[in-house]
Formats: structure tokens, C-alpha cells, sequence
């Protein structure tokens, strides 16, 4: 959530312009990707909003006036998902929810670690 147009330095100044309760909302969702992601991940903002990166672009996710959102970085895997995305408004590479109503940490839990089998599968891929 941009303020004013300036571009946040760092996740956390990021987080902490965000107002609540998309902010508590946020914090959730970091920590849960936090939680999955392999020790030499790193956190960054990229296009203005927090990502995680591992072996190239992971996830990432954001707040707007109206909702919050994920983006997996992989427009294949909202397909994939697209049982366990039901009740949640997707586009090509957006999960939109509530800004006070995150994703169940077990979807995003299995969400991440999609994503991080996909930089694997591809990083051994291009390494061959």
C-alpha cells in the first residue's frame, strides 16, 4: 500500500504504513511464509511491495484500500489451487481476500511450498 507514491525501503517500513487491520493481516501472512521458506531465502520489495526471493522470484503479497493479496509469481499455480481457492476472487496471478480475513495458513503453507518446488525444479532445470 503505497503512501503518498513513496516506494518503502524494506519490508517492515512497508508493513508498518499499512493500516490496521490489513497490517495484523500482513504480519500473519509473512510469518507463515517465513515458516516455509529455506533459510537462504530473502525478503525484499519488488514492484512496491514485500516478496519473499529463492533461487529467483518466490511469493508475494500486499494490501490495498479494499483487500489484500497474494501473488504466487506462477499464474499456473492459481490453477492448480483452484479448488482450495474457492471463496477467494483470483485473476492470472492474484489471490484478492479481505484485509481482515487472510487465506487458512495451511493454503498458504502449501501455496509457498509450490512455489518454492517450482524455483527448484527450474534452477535443476537450467543448471543441466
Amino acid at each position: 500500500m503505497r503512501q503518498g507514491g513513496a516506494v518503502p525501503k524494506d519490508v517492515d517500513e512497508y508493513i508498518a504504513a499499512v493500516p490496521e487491520p490489513a497490517r495484523t493481516t500482513l504480519t500473519k501472512i509473512r510469518a507463515i511464509i517465513r515458516s516455509v521458506v529455506p533459510s537462504e531465502a530473502t525478503e525484499a520489495i519488488s514492484y512496491g511491495m514485500p516478496a519473499f526471493k529463492y533461487k529467483g522470484p518466490l511469493f508475494a503479497y500486499a494490501a490495498f484500500k479494499n483487500h489484500c493479496s497474494l501473488f504466487p509469481m506462477n499464474a499456473a499455480l492459481i490453477e492448480v489451487f483452484k479448488d482450495e481457492l474457492k471463496g477467494f476472487e483470483t485473476s492470472k496471478g492474484t489471490i484478492r481476500f479481505p484485509v481482515d480475513k487472510p487465506p487458512a495458513t495451511a493454503l498458504v503453507k502449501k501455496l509457498v511450498k509450490a512455489r518454492i518446488a517450482d524455483n527448484e525444479a527450474g534452477k535443476k532445470q537450467r543448471a543441466s
